[in-house]
């Protein structure tokens, strides 16, 4: 008697998902048009004359490879929003994806960020500053270019906000990129004026009362204005030296080897300043020292100087009444010639 040859179970292929979605789409078609054709049935067995005999019901099995039917999601109603822009997202296998931007969604994700708002001052420095943060929020969220530009301008109040106006009346700012923004921005708020007066005041900047922290952040507002002044590294080094007090520049740059970067001239400072106070609260320090031991000296003064003093004060009273009796007669002698 011979065995059955025993069959090694194979794995069957991993289906391929364009594959499977055919299928189910062809057994739903499938399915409808078998659908559609027992409502034709029905429809003509009702155009029939009544019987009293009622044919038996026909069951047909599935075959088996039959899948149950797939029931479609319903697509989800969404509100109209009146301002619509479609904008193209991130790229996904070469081709560019176009969805609808939720203008209300998104202003909900950017005010959780409590950005910081720009009412449009005429300092660059702040405009500069507010241009920084707003960027870094925006890139924490990941954004496109576009809902940088709608996110940004939620942030506008006030002359800020009119100037926005003004500029969505000229161009079309739903097709504006993050840098056309930014040329906007600086358009506006570092026109030449204002960059020259600060270009002066970069060049005449000087540390004087501020710390040297103080100082360099001072320093680096300005030089963020005016980069055409600090091309180079050496550059800003020299500038930066030209601006500290002169005690502490001498530090700096004493030894062998002066500073040739930013943030090494700056630690240098930093203790130079830290060295300086110290010598300067121990110099106040022991003037005070002398001060206290001088007020010392005086009360406690020989006792000749206190028996003179003694001497003075009992001779006193005689001197008085002497010059009480002269006062006397020039009183008698004034009202004498008053009388007269």
């Amino acid at each position: 008697m011979v065995c059955p040859r025993r069959t090694i179970p194979v794995n069957p292929p991993v289906p391929d998902l364009a594959t499977v979605v055919a299928n189910l789409q062809r057994q739903l078609l499938e399915q409808q048009q078998e659908t559609n054709r027992l409502r034709e049935q029905i429809a003509q067995m009702n155009q029939r004359p009544q019987v009293d005999e009622v044919p038996p019901p026909v069951h047909q099995a599935p075959p088996a490879y039959q899948v149950p039917p797939v029931v479609p999601p319903v697509p989800e109603v969404q509100p109209e929003i009146p301002r619509n822009a479609e904008i193209p997202m991130a790229p996904v296998g070469g081709q560019v994806n176009v969805q609808p931007v939720r203008e209300d969604l998104l202003y909900e994700r950017f005010r959780r960020m409590k950005a910081p708002e720009f009412e449009g001052p005429t300092d660059p420095i702040a405009a500069d500053n507010w241009l920084i943060d707003i960027q870094v929020i925006l890139d924490f969220m990941r954004l496109t270019e576009q809902e940088k530009v709608l996110c940004a301008s939620f942030a506008l109040r006030k002359d800020a906000r009119h100037w926005w106006m003004t500029v969505q009346m000229r161009r079309d700012v739903l097709a504006m990129d993050w840098q056309d923004f930014v040329t906007e921005f600086r358009a506006m708020y570092y026109n030449a004026q204002i960059l020259t007066a600060q270009q002066d005041e970069f060049t005449s900047l000087q540390q004087g009362s501020m710390t040297v922290i103080e100082a360099v952040q001072k320093f680096e507002q300005l030089a963020r204005l005016c980069p055409e002044l600090v091309p180079t590294e050496r550059e800003k080094v020299r500038r930066m030296m030209k601006m500290f007090r002169t005690d502490i520049s001498k530090q700096v740059s004493a030894g062998s080897s002066p500073p040739t970067l930013v943030s090494d001239c700056v630690s240098r400072a930093i203790r130079a300043e830290y060295w300086i106070n110290r010598d300067k609260e121990a110099r106040a320090q022991i003037f005070k020292a002398r001060k206290e031991e001088k007020a010392v000296v005086k009360q406690t003064q020989p006792r000749q100087s206190s028996e003179s003093n003694q001497k003075g004060q009992t001779s006193g009273p005689a001197q008085n009444s002497k010059q009480f009796g002269r006062n006397k007669r020039k009183g008698n002698f004034s009202a004498a010639c008053g009388s007269s």
